[in-house]
């Protein structure tokens, strides 16, 4: 019977990871959509909403079947809870990556700020990486470098304060252009929320390694920026 549930686990974990790829590609295509103003990417982007959301649908399912026919050990049910909780996470990444794809499709031509573009380029490139590294983490166990991923998000956070900063002091000195600055500002907070996620993310991998329940920090960038 374990091995039977170790072989429904093991299937579990590759629709988890698979599904954590997919929204981590989803991430970069939204961007990169964004900043080359790509509205037709961005539509194709949007038709993936449901595929996500099936998704996850689809594993929360197996793994709830999982824990009432299988009556996992201790060691098993971390893993299972782990997944069942990390997976409403990544959804909710590649919620914030469709909705960088509906301001793709809402801002109109906006003029470009190549300076604010190549910070949101960076934290696209940060978050992106850390889900990855995350995702290792969670495959390797590995809650050291949970830890570690969840500690670069300061560098995200920071992004996003100065690219708030920027924007506000653009609004003051040229008006006109309050609306490309305000879209500017809606994708850098969402970038910092993937990153937020991904510290959940981290939580998850830890409880999973450990059986510790911890909350590491996040929010952090909405403090600076208040200040």
């Amino acid at each position: 019977m374990h091995e039977i549930f170790l072989d429904e686990l093991k299937k579990l974990n590759t629709e988890f990871m698979e599904f954590g790829v997919f929204v981590n590609d989803q991430i970069d295509h939204a961007t990169r959509a964004y900043v080359d103003h790509d509205k037709v990417l961005a539509k194709k982007l949007v038709q993936n909403q449901r595929q996500i959301s099936e998704q996850a649908i689809s594993i929360e399912g197996q793994a709830l079947k999982l824990m009432a026919l299988q009556q996992p050990v201790a060691t098993d049910f971390r893993v299972v809870i782990s997944i069942l909780k990390a997976v409403t996470d990544i959804e909710r990444i590649g919620e914030n990556s469709m909705s960088i794809s509906y301001e793709t499709i809402r801002v109109k031509g906006n003029p470009r700020d190549i300076e604010v573009e190549q910070i949101i380029s960076r934290m696209t490139h940060n978050v992106r990486h850390m889900l990855v590294q995350v995702l290792t983490a969670y495959v390797q166990s590995d809650q050291k470098m949970a830890r570690t991923v969840a500690s670069r998000d300061a560098e995200v956070d920071q992004d996003y304060v100065q690219v708030r900063k920027m924007i506000i002091d653009t609004m003051e000195s040229e008006p006109k252009k309050v609306t490309a600055t305000s879209s500017y500002f809606m994708v850098a907070r969402l970038l910092e929320r993937i990153g937020d996620h991904i510290v959940n993310l981290a939580s998850w991998v830890i409880y999973k390694t450990t059986g510790e329940l911890v909350e590491l920090e996040t929010h952090e960038a909405e403090n600076q920026a208040i200040e």
